[in-house]
């Protein structure tokens, strides 16, 4: 199957797949925090403030992270957003938001495992769509070729990534790879679903947060043995799959920290919480 990125042009601006899902992203990672919040009986403002804290600290961090990697001519490129780096740059911004509004960090990282797992999943797919981060190549019926992706799949583009191309491949051949974005929105979504069953579990505050560093650890380890890459500093695994171990054994930790329910309490000075719930 060849398949071909979402690109469209309104006047002088591009318009991408990858924008446009990053949106709907964020947008949905907002309302599935407002719909936590009216469920716990608080307003739902705190929501706003937490989406417009992780928006600016998760695409400066995403972009830098991958600048930091690759170099600074890629500041500027279409591509190059790094979700762990999103993810550093967004948890900062959340957490020092989190304290300036007195709201506990534990609570704010339960309300908003389910808006990363949501939100990561959607933006899987805008990857997807302007094809970037796919994998190695395969001769499985579901296997994709992407001739304009970010960078194309040709054997030269892939090689240069370090996948291991046979010699009798013409350079410039479109191969089929794995179309690991997807592989990854089904997992996020399943990670969403379980989380959001669990919302309202009787453990300490916080767990739920450790269930999804756990979770989405394990997801990254998995994939990105069929990742093309070219950054495998540790023989076969990669410096993503060397932060998933970590954040595998943080969950880990933080599971068993608050495995116990406790008595924590939102402070009568988190006013953004304790206004009156709105309706909806």
């Amino acid at each position: 199957m060849t398949v071909y990125p979402l690109i469209f042009n309104v006047g002088p601006l591009m318009i991408t797949g990858f924008g446009i899902m990053m949106m709907i992203g964020f947008l949905m990672a907002a309302w599935v925090m407002q719909r936590y919040l009216l469920e716990k009986g608080y307003s739902s403002t705190y929501a706003e403030y937490a989406i417009i804290a992780s928006v600016i600290g998760g695409i400066v961090g995403a972009k830098f992270w991958y600048v930091f990697l690759h170099g600074p001519e890629h500041l500027f490129s279409r591509g190059g957003l790094v979700w762990y780096g999103g993810f550093v740059g967004g948890a900062v911004a959340v957490i020092f938001n989190s304290y300036r509004l007195r709201v506990p960090i534990r609570f704010t990282m339960d309300m908003g495992s389910l808006a990363l797992a949501l939100g990561h999943g959607i933006g899987r797919v805008g990857c997807f769509l302007i094809q970037d981060d796919y994998g190695v190549p395969t001769s499985l019926p579901w296997g994709m070729r992407f001739p304009q992706g970010y960078p194309p799949s040709t054997a030269a583009d892939l090689q240069r990534m370090g996948v291991d191309i046979p010699a009798d491949i013409p350079p410039t051949e479109v191969l089929a790879v794995h179309p690991t974005q997807l592989y990854e929105v089904a997992a996020l979504m399943f990670i969403f679903w379980l989380l959001w069953r669990w919302r309202n579990h009787q453990h300490g505050i916080g767990w739920m947060f450790a269930v999804y560093l756990f979770a989405v650890g394990i997801e990254r380890f998995l994939v990105e043995f069929i990742r093309a890459k070219d950054d495998r500093f540790l023989g076969a695994f990669t410096l993503a799959q060397g932060m998933s171990v970590m954040l595998i054994v943080l969950g880990i930790v933080l599971m068993a920290r608050w495995w116990q329910k406790d008595d924590l309490q939102i402070p009568k000075e988190a006013t953004i919480l304790h206004a009156k719930a709105e309706k909806g």
